[in-house]
């Protein structure tokens, strides 16, 4: 089955006060897909998601949702598009019921297409025995769980969702999630920003890194872990004091000590000369275990000042306004 794109932005940019809020992004997403949207706070994100949805006028650049162009003047957005930027807002003095009948009868000319009727959307994201209640005795959780009905009601090829369950309880999260993935698996796009980075492990096939508002690194999530040179083993040995003082002799090992072993970060070739190293020296080797990096360490080490990390940094990802290719 041939990929669809979704969303294609190319060269978004936005200044305010003279200041680059957004400089020449690029972002593309797939439909059946969730791509993660992430950087730091203040990166611009929640810029360019409003930027995409028609809330925010571009200042150059080109946007096409679902192979229709965003015209920049008026913002419209067409039907089938739909997201919750920030806190989503609605009446406190209607239930959440009422509220989302009101949006409903809005895009009343696509009511033969839309997936979820209002009580099917209220199910969907766990508010049916809320759906009677007054919006004001919501919970912030209770909200966001709303503001994603709403979003759905439009039955959405193309959705996105800024930080959907940061307000939730556990079981909250892991019905939006399975939600996400749903909605992907029935053929939608998904832009999701969020922190939470096993919720993007979870849920992104493709992420979009961005950092003062320029890209530094777009492309699969696999591909993001191929790209720090480092490889994270977890290390268990007789004398756990020893081989970590024997590690200090070998450049390119960094090991830390955690509970039951260490935390080795070598590459392939260095670490197979540290094992050869341990057992010369009499050390046994009990269990060496390869321990995927986690999205977050990976995140970290992309979005570290570059005077921080000097050539580490270029090893990483090339010069920081450099876009890695988005794959297809």
């Amino acid at each position: 089955m041939t990929s669809r794109v979704a969303l294609e932005a190319i060269g978004v940019s936005k200044r305010y006060g003279g200041r680059d809020a957004l400089c020449d992004v690029d972002l593309i997403a797939e439909s059946g897909c969730v791509h993660g949207l992430l950087g730091p706070n203040g990166a611009g994100k929640t810029t360019l998601m409003r930027i995409l949805l028609g809330l925010v006028q571009r200042d150059a650049g080109s946007v096409r949702l679902l192979g229709r162009p965003l015209d920049s003047r008026d913002g419209s957005i067409p039907s089938d598009v739909a997201g919750i930027v920030e806190t989503p807002a609605f009446y406190p003095y209607l239930t959440g019921r009422q509220n989302l009948t009101a949006l409903a009868a809005l895009d009343r000319d696509d009511t033969a297409s839309r997936r979820f009727s209002v009580d099917d959307a209220l199910e969907q994201v766990g508010l049916a025995a809320n759906a009677r209640d007054r919006v004001a005795g919501y919970s912030a959780g209770m909200r966001q769980r709303l503001g994603v009905a709403a979003a759905i009601l439009r039955a959405p090829q193309l959705l996105f969702l800024d930080e959907p369950t940061s307000a939730l309880d556990p079981r909250g999260v892991r019905d939006i999630r399975a939600l996400t993935r749903d909605l992907a698996d029935d053929g939608a796009a998904v832009v999701l920003s969020s922190h939470d980075m096993a919720e993007v492990e979870e849920l992104c096939t493709t992420v979009t890194i961005i950092d003062v508002g320029r890209v530094i690194f777009s492309g699969a999530v696999d591909d993001v872990r191929r790209r720090v040179p480092a490889s994270l083993h977890m290390l268990r040995t007789s004398d756990d004091e020893a081989a970590t003082a024997i590690a200090s002799g070998h450049v390119g090992v960094s090991v830390t000590t955690v509970d039951g072993g260490l935390e080795v970060s070598a590459d392939v070739a260095t670490l197979d000369a540290y094992v050869i190293a341990l057992g010369q020296l009499g050390i046994a080797v009990r269990t060496l275990e390869h321990r995927v990096r986690p999205l977050e360490s990976l995140f970290l080490e992309l979005t570290r000042p570059a005077d921080a990390t000097g050539a580490a940094v270029a090893a990483i990802h090339g010069p920081r306004n450099q876009t890695a290719p988005a794959l297809s």
